[in-house]
């Protein structure tokens, strides 16, 4: 959203982001063209006056909002304001998969009104062809009525971060490969699965895991890193404010997810080069990596095959040229204008304050 919001604001637009609450390590990021609001709301319910007065004071021309909570508390706070801008919701992942998974009340319940709210956007927009499908089954929509636009992933920044020092002696000259993995420690990424098939490797080969990123299976995780006994060959340092530098340097990175929308994290690793392997879960990977064609397919916890995937791709690796050219239909610039349709409608020349 941060390159979304960069992007659009490029093109002339004045862009605002409105934040529920104006926290958390992605701050610093915020290009500078972007004016923050800040809501001052505890949650994202609680916000809803809030951005209702918002709109009625600033009166933009287009709002988008992403995540699925936040989508539902979008279109009711326009409804509240009494303004009727264009509303446009972005689904970033598997509706129907999410909805099965979610424990918390209050996001169950947001879950059980999206076939209601969702068609009252005048737009709705996904990040695969695959969650638009699910999507429209979800919420009983035409197809047509959704947008699938590629996420904003390569940007001017990417290539300047990843060139920055990294600081990791398991990166110094001569040492072992290393295996990236990079998100939230959470039950729908599934790192348990890349962790296992680093202990499968092992004895064949000095191959190294690091997994970028912080979350609430951390413990079990580690638990299972001592259990298989990998703790020479496994760390988890927590979250990394730039994962480029390691994704660079990584010989494979992996995703192990259970479910997906678009996984940045594929499209970031081949734009810089560098080989991956996924799982197949719904949706994303098999669309981006095309089948297979530009990365090796796993089923969904299969640590076996995890394994041999990233011992071929260690092997074998799928040419950095051949990824970059794939990464590229995934700019931000390509990105902003999809979304300046979507948003702008008819009047998509205009670009007033969205």
């Amino acid at each position: 959203m941060l390159n979304l919001a960069g992007g659009i604001a490029d093109t002339g637009a004045r862009v605002d982001l409105v934040l529920a609450q104006v926290e958390g390590s992605f701050l610093p990021m915020i290009p500078g063209n972007v004016r923050v609001v800040d809501l001052g709301g505890r949650r994202t319910v609680r916000s809803i006056p809030a951005l209702a007065r918002y709109l009625r004071r600033e009166r933009p021309a287009a709002l988008l909002s992403a995540l699925m909570h936040v989508n539902v508390a979008a279109i009711l706070a326009t409804y509240l304001a009494g303004h009727r801008c264009r509303v446009v919701v972005s689904e970033r992942s598997t509706i129907s998969q999410e909805a099965a998974e979610i424990t918390a009340l209050s996001i169950h319940a947001a879950h059980r009104l999206v076939p209601w709210v969702y068609p009252r956007a005048d737009g709705i927009a996904t990040v695969s062809q695959g969650a638009a499908e699910d999507l429209a089954r979800y919420c009983r929509l035409p197809l047509d009525r959704i947008a699938v636009i590629n996420n904003p992933v390569v940007g001017p920044t990417l290539a300047t971060r990843a060139a920055e020092p990294l600081d990791h002696p398991w990166f110094a000259a001569g040492q072992p490969p290393v295996v990236l993995a990079v998100g939230r420690l959470s039950p729908e990424k599934e790192f348990g699965t890349v962790i296992r098939a680093i202990a499968e490797l092992a004895p064949q080969r000095p191959v190294r895991l690091i997994i970028l990123g912080e979350g609430r299976e951390r413990p079990a995780l580690e638990a299972l890193v001592d259990e298989l006994g990998v703790r020479d060959r496994v760390q988890l340092p927590g979250f990394a404010a730039n994962p480029y530098a390691y994704m660079a340097r990584a010989a494979v990175l992996t995703l192990s997810s259970r479910w997906e929308g678009s996984p940045n994290v594929l499209v970031e690793a081949m734009a810089l080069g560098t080989p991956v392997v996924a799982t197949d879960c719904r949706s994303g990977p098999r669309e981006l990596l095309e089948g297979g064609r530009y990365g090796p397919l796993v089923t969904v916890g299969d640590a076996t095959g995890m394994a041999a995937a990233i011992g071929r791709m260690l092997d074998t690796p799928v040419a950095a040229e051949t990824l970059e050219g794939r990464a590229d239909m995934f700019t931000v610039a390509h990105a902003a204008e999809a979304y300046l349709q979507v948003l702008l409608g008819e009047d998509s020349g205009k670009r007033q304050a969205m």
